[in-house]
């Protein structure tokens, strides 16, 4: 795991962007791809941007001691390959059954969930991506790979709202998310 912190001041919170996922399962290692593109950014301090692979448990601390987290990963919504969700956390708990996070041995959500029960529980934006393919292999789908520019323009997104204090999105109803195509 590795971070980069850079550029002006948008919040006294640590923001931490967290990229998911298993690089050997093509499209599932998506958000992995996505924190190592941000890596090579200059981002605001305070912000801390962590390729957390398949890690699960290990990465507890990094969530108990952010302010707020936005996770990037593959996410089973129901529709067409490529289609990008963001949604809070708190949502996800209401719509249960619209949503699949990654096929990782324990699922970012339930770590997520831990994490209030030994310290906190950090303000969370989960941006995901539908994969097209969940097969053994190192590259992403063409689909995929050609959603990363609109992924991290989301994320850039994410971190100018923080700016200006306005990060509630609409509230989830049943089976749906906010969608961007």
């Amino acid at each position: 795991m590795r971070a980069k912190m850079v550029g002006d001041d948008i919040s006294h919170q640590n923001i931490v962007i967290l990229g998911v996922g298993n690089l050997l399962l093509s499209d599932e290692g998506v958000g992995v791809h996505v924190a190592n593109e941000l890596m090579k950014m200059e981002l605001p301090p305070k912000v801390t941007v962590v390729e957390g692979g398949t890690d699960g448990f290990g990465l507890l601390n990094i969530i108990t001691e952010a302010d707020r987290l936005i996770v990037i990963d593959a996410v089973k919504g129901g529709g067409v390959s490529g289609s990008i969700y963001r949604f809070d956390i708190d949502e996800v708990q209401n719509c249960p059954s619209g949503f699949k996070t990654s096929v990782h041995q324990i699922g970012i959500l339930e770590v997520i969930n831990l994490s209030g029960l030994i310290g906190k529980t950090p303000h969370t934006t989960v941006i995901g991506i539908e994969p097209k393919s969940l097969e053994i292999g190192m590259e992403l789908s063409p689909e995929i790979k050609a959603r990363i520019p609109r992924i991290i323009e989301l994320v850039l997104a994410e971190l100018k709202k923080m700016k200006h204090g306005n990060e509630k999105s609409p509230p989830c109803r049943e089976g749906t998310f906010l969608k961007y195509l």
